[in-house]
């Protein structure tokens, strides 16, 4: 029961992203999607390190960079690289095979052999996103299919690492949260401002909008994200990933009047099983949580995490 309470709070997150389509459209200014990422991201960061209070030590400063760059500061500029010059959802379609991705990297980096339930699984998903999301489309971008690949290489390799070095003895999620939402923040910091400019002048949409973005959408899920890191395998995890698609069309219809047609649904069904298959562990084994202790001889207090 506790881990089918875990596996849903963690597939909040993916959830609360698939929102982030209709709240862009609707909500913020046009064409900055890098602010729009600086804004979910530094903000929620910060709010997180002043919950957690807690920074990192030793090798962990440089751990928590590049965790950062991979789950946020290389990811957001990539994924909306490849949403603007992608046409009808093929982005999405890219970053569908991100399971297959952390199937391969768990294998090199976590020593898990990848069963056939799971590569099956992970076909099956990306076939149903597919379905969902892809709309005819004309030839593709070469850089867009590059900066998809990216941004699924990146996520996939930032969740297997955070699997594989846990937290530091006594850090709960929402300070590994903090530390990786601001250090991700602050890498896209000068290529927001260098590419964009100056920030857009905001009216009282616009700042519900981001103000949505950077709390419920990126500091709580990202929260949630990181804790079910910790007490999940790295694949149960990522086979969470395609429900963001799913909601997203789901929002489109119920919210924007977007249609589904019977493709459509049959799809989602079928990213739907692959989703719950992929949650089934081989053997019943039970994922523990991977947490190092502060190496011997070092002077490191435990710190508590207000939520963990």
């Amino acid at each position: 029961m506790q881990r089918i309470t875990t596996v849903l709070l963690t597939a909040l997150a993916p959830v609360s992203w698939g929102t982030t389509y209709a709240v862009t459209t609707e909500f913020l200014p046009p064409d900055r999607p890098l602010f729009t990422g600086l804004m979910r991201a530094l903000p929620a960061g910060l709010l997180l390190l002043a919950l957690g209070r807690v920074l990192p030590r030793g090798f962990w400063w440089g751990k928590a960079a590049l965790l950062g760059a991979l789950n946020i500061g290389a990811f957001f500029p990539l994924l909306f690289l490849s949403a603007y010059r992608l046409p009808g959802g093929m982005a999405a379609v890219v970053g569908s095979v991100g399971p297959l991705f952390v199937v391969g990297l768990s294998a090199l980096l976590l020593g898990q052999r990848p069963t056939a339930r799971t590569l099956l699984a992970g076909v099956v998903a990306a076939s149903g996103v597919s379905l969902v999301v892809l709309k005819a489309a004309g030839a593709l971008d070469g850089l867009g299919v590059l900066a998809a690949l990216g941004s699924t290489a990146s996520m996939s390799a930032g969740v297997v690492l955070t699997k594989k070095w846990g937290r530091p003895e006594g850090v709960g999620p929402l300070a590994l949260a903090g530390w990786q939402l601001t250090a991700g923040g602050l890498l896209i910091a000068p290529v927001a401002f260098l590419a964009e400019g100056a920030p857009p002048a905001l009216d009282g949409r616009a700042a519900a909008g981001y103000l949505y973005l950077a709390l419920a959408n990126t500091a709580v899920s990202y929260w949630l994200w990181f804790r079910g890191i910790g007490r999940l395998t790295a694949t149960q995890v990522t086979f969470l990933g395609p429900l963001s698609p799913l909601t997203a069309a789901v929002v489109g219809w119920a919210a924007l009047g977007e249609a589904l047609t019977p493709l459509q649904l049959t799809g989602m069904a079928l990213a739907f099983v692959a989703t719950v298959a992929g949650q089934l562990r081989a053997g019943g084994a039970a994922a523990a949580p991977v947490r190092p202790s502060p190496r011997r001889g070092t002077s490191e207090r435990p710190h508590r995490d207000p939520v963990a």
